[in-house]
């Protein structure tokens, strides 16, 4: 039995028995959640925080900084090369923002892979270089569960370690500014998003975000896209005059509805501005890198420690297209291989910010797998083979009662540097593809024993 095992097991049977088996503990840890203003977001509903070895942990940590570091030599040719910039799907505008140099290496910024551990076994599915709002959510959700009963009950027992990555990412903020030329030791910094209609700003899951920010001492403000101007070699808001510009709107919704003579992208182009969430990062985080790096006539030249974490850790990934191509060493007709093999795979839209659906040809049959394909032909998707997801049984707080669930667990590290500073973990209920208010996010405590 591992350690997690046994911690698990342990923490059930705490909760299933006097005094915990009355509920009052849990209904109290979501009015504290409420009042942390954390309910924005999805959160799950669990009762028992995702463990994560020390091993474990470890181990994400390397193949992490490995991945990401033949992604940024993925993007690095991509950059110089236009054949296969073409191959990332990108639309003319993601093209030209692409070209401009943000001012800063992409490591002094968050890349954050998505990660499942299952049996030991390691796979990353996805890719975001980008700073998620889930680094604040999950830092405020750890301090809220780490002094809940059963767990202050449970750490007498085991060490728990809040996986904290706010402060880095501050860090990383900071960091990139000086890289930039910043000069201010106190920049001010711009939340740029969008909120639909008569929706207060205290409801915009940036709020947590720009009171971290100001605690820090830091000038910071939430400002629609809109009410930003571009004179005299400076980026305004009113009188205020913007030295870091958080960006927390997509790029797709942004060109929906702005044109590449936009204020904030002006001074993107002339470097007047430091922008955080850059363009060029969110034009190249597309899931068909993943077909790039599973290519190997593509990563031949790569070290031998990248083309090996490669093969271990991302598994097959090509985009979409009546095309030739390999797979195993071997040519394979792509169409037919994925009518053949439906079962092992999976179709996901080229950007998850899009409304096109994800289809797992094992739920789907064959003539629904057919017309996914078809529509995947049309607009850009990668297929992907299946890799066995991580599951666990979470206690969760359902309707006043404790319901038993089996759970998928996605891991994302959020790393600055190459180096993992705080996980954030999503549960998803097993064996449903709808909404439910089950899944969600998860606190996350690095697991030791005493």
């Amino acid at each position: 039995m591992t350690l997690a095992t046994e911690a698990i097991a342990r923490y059930h049977k705490l909760i299933e028995n006097e005094p915990y088996i009355e509920l009052g503990w849990a209904a109290e840890l979501q009015a504290q959640l409420r009042a942390a203003k954390l309910t924005n977001h999805p959160m799950s509903p669990v009762l028992r925080p995702h463990f994560v070895s020390s091993r474990d942990h470890a181990a994400l940590e390397k193949a992490n900084a490995i991945i990401l570091s033949a992604i940024r030599r993925t993007e690095q040719i991509v950059l110089t090369s236009p054949a296969h910039m073409a191959r990332l799907q990108l639309l003319p505008a993601e093209r030209m923002l692409a070209a401009v140099d943000p001012g800063f290496a992409p490591l002094s910024m968050t890349g954050v892979l998505d990660a499942s551990i299952h049996n030991g076994a390691m796979r990353f599915l996805g890719y975001r270089e980008a700073s998620p709002s889930s680094v604040i959510y999950s830092d405020l959700m750890a301090d809220v569960y780490y002094d809940a009963p059963p767990v202050k009950e449970f750490r007498k027992k085991y060490k728990l370690t809040k996986l904290a990555g706010s402060k880095f990412l501050l860090q990383g903020i900071l960091k990139a500014y000086k890289e930039f030329g910043g000069k201010q030791k106190k920049p001010s910094i711009a939340i740029i998003e969008s909120r639909p209609p008569f929706q207060p700003a205290e409801a915009s899951e940036n709020a947590l975000l720009l009171e971290f920010f100001r605690k820090e001492g830091l000038t910071a403000n939430l400002i629609a896209p809109e009410h930003v101007e571009y004179r005299n070699g400076v980026l305004r808001h009113g009188e205020l005059q913007i030295d870091i510009v958080y960006r927390a709107l997509r790029l797709q919704e942004f060109l929906v509805r702005f044109d590449l003579n936009h204020p904030l992208v002006r001074a993107y182009k002339e470097r007047a501005v430091c922008v955080i969430n850059n363009f060029r990062s969110e034009s190249l985080a597309k899931r068909a890198i993943f077909d790039l790096l599973t290519d190997e006539t593509f990563t031949a030249k790569f070290p031998a420690a990248e083309r090996k974490a490669i093969k271990d850790f991302i598994p097959w990934t090509r985009l979409v297209q009546a095309a030739k191509t390999t797979h195993n060493g071997r040519t394979i007709d792509l169409p037919e291989y994925a009518m053949k093999h439906r079962t092992k795979l999976v179709l996901k839209p080229n950007s998850d910010a899009t409304d096109l659906q994800t289809f797992r040809g094992a739920d789907t049959d064959e003539l629904g797998w057919e017309k996914a394909l078809r529509q995947a032909m049309r607009n850009p998707y990668v297929i992907q083979e299946t890799t066995d997801t991580a599951r666990a049984v979470f206690p969760l707080f359902q309707y006043g009662s404790l319901v038993m669930k089996d759970m998928h667990v996605e891991m994302h590290p959020h790393s600055l540097g190459g180096k993992i500073h705080g996980v954030s973990s999503w549960l998803s209920v097993a064996g449903t593809s709808g909404f439910t208010t089950l899944s969600g996010l998860a606190p996350t405590f690095l697991l030791e024993s005493k």
